[in-house]
């Protein structure tokens, strides 16, 4: 059962996905394990995730697996619609198409809700929200949950501390092989591809400014500044200020930071980052993008209360009038640039196949273990199995200590 906005597009959803296959080595020998070993067998998983061909690929390693697995959308702008009937001719139940309307948004993860899953795999967690608040019918059947990224991480957390939340959740963006290759390097490389497949306009030389300098805000920095951009920083942290500025970049507030951009990225998971005063402060023709989960980091309805006019320059970059003769320029709506922008195609294959595999095998782990209600990072083991499948598959070779190394590094005593 899937509700798709074209099947006629599954030929080509079905290409992007074997293309994505042969450079997810990880996801695809974990997906023949699955096969043979069936660990979902009459298990139902619904997942809220950006809905593209390596997500697709995700949900056939779970469909492999034994799983029903059903599918939609984390974000309105995000689903590529031939991906989506991809999956759906491969018997996968899918819902959601780009651009829905917020309602679209929410009935297709009723509709996923519907089919009573075991478990769920969550992005942001708008679907872990409905659960607990308009669909508790189906919380009885929920064993556990995964989520994917730092925005949802955080609000399950503060569900946690205030004793709301209703089931175990393995916190995925936590495992080392998620935030350190795909936060950093995914993010960096995904951020910069759309913003420069949709506006084709040259990095060097540029000045732009990273709000955020967590392990995304880092990629980006860092992808910034090989193209040959002068990077400022802006953060709260102050551990992370003085290592961004350790790292090369200037540091300073972002009321400062918005006259010399002339590109501003958001990367924080946060409300409000660029607002009020900030569009009166910036340069004629800044550019705004936002690499955070959610559109509430550039606030739009300040930035257009201060503009006479709004018009779309091309798809995915709107022109601000802004009253005294100034142009501002936004991306993609405010929203997750690196899919949401006309040309966002997520992170590389090659980053998501370990973030995917740790999603596929934190389920397992959840299935196979009773665990206490909390949200906890995936066990060590999985970080382990990954990264060391990554190895093979890049054809790596690493050390192992001797049993006397072990032996040396456990004694305590003086001298051994």
């Amino acid at each position: 059962m899937s509700n798709v906005k074209n099947m006629d597009l599954a030929d080509e959803g079905i290409r992007k996905i074997k293309w994505v296959q042969k450079h997810m080595p990880v996801l695809e020998h974990i997906k023949k394990v699955f096969r043979e070993e069936k660990p979902f067998e009459g298990i139902t998983i619904g997942s809220c995730l950006h809905l593209e061909p390596k997500t697709i690929n995700l949900g056939l390693t779970l469909q492999e697996g034994g799983a029903e697995v059903a599918m939609t959308g984390c974000n309105p702008l995000s689903t590529h619609d031939d991906a989506t009937a991809g999956g759906a001719a491969l018997g996968l139940n899918m819902y959601g198409w780009r651009e829905q309307s917020d309602e679209e948004y929410y009935e297709a993860i009723d509709d996923v809700l519907d089919h009573k899953p075991d478990v769920i795999i969550d992005d942001g967690a708008d679907m872990i929200m409905v659960l607990h608040e308009k669909r508790t019918d189906v919380l009885k059947n929920i064993q556990g949950a995964c989520e994917e990224t730092t925005t949802g991480v955080h609000r399950l957390q503060a569900m946690n501390e205030d004793g709301a939340l209703k089931f175990p959740v393995v916190a995925v963006n936590d495992a080392y092989t998620k935030y350190l290759f795909d936060n950093r390097y995914g993010t960096g490389q995904s951020t910069f591809d759309a913003i420069m497949g949709t506006t084709n306009m040259l990095i060097a030389g540029k000045t732009i400014v990273v709000c955020g300098y967590g392990w995304c805000g880092r990629g980006v920095a860092l992808r910034a500044q090989g193209l040959g951009a002068n990077v400022i920083v802006t953060e709260v942290n102050p551990i992370r200020a003085l290592e961004a500025r350790m790292d090369g970049y200037r540091v300073m507030p972002t009321r400062e930071a918005v006259k010399y951009a002339d590109l501003i990225i958001t990367v924080t998971g946060n409300i409000n980052i660029i607002s009020g005063d900030d569009f009166k402060n910036m340069k004629d023709g800044c550019m705004l993008a936002n690499s955070g989960h959610f559109n509430v980091e550039i606030n739009r309805q300040d930035l257009e209360s201060q503009a006479d006019s709004v018009e779309e320059v091309k798809e995915s970059i709107e022109m601000f009038n802004m009253k005294d003769g100034r142009k501002i320029y936004l991306l993609a709506d405010g929203r997750l640039v690196n899919l949401a922008a006309e040309r966002g195609q997520g992170h590389p294959a090659e980053i998501m196949d370990m973030s995917f595999a740790v999603q596929a095998l934190s389920v397992k782990y959840i299935l196979e273990n009773d665990l206490d209600v909390d949200v906890k990072k995936a066990p060590d083991y999985i970080d382990d199995t990954v990264s060391r499948l990554k190895l093979k598959a890049l054809g790596i070779e690493i050390d192992s200590l001797s049993e006397f190394q072990i032996n040396y590094l456990a004694n305590w005593e003086e001298g051994t």
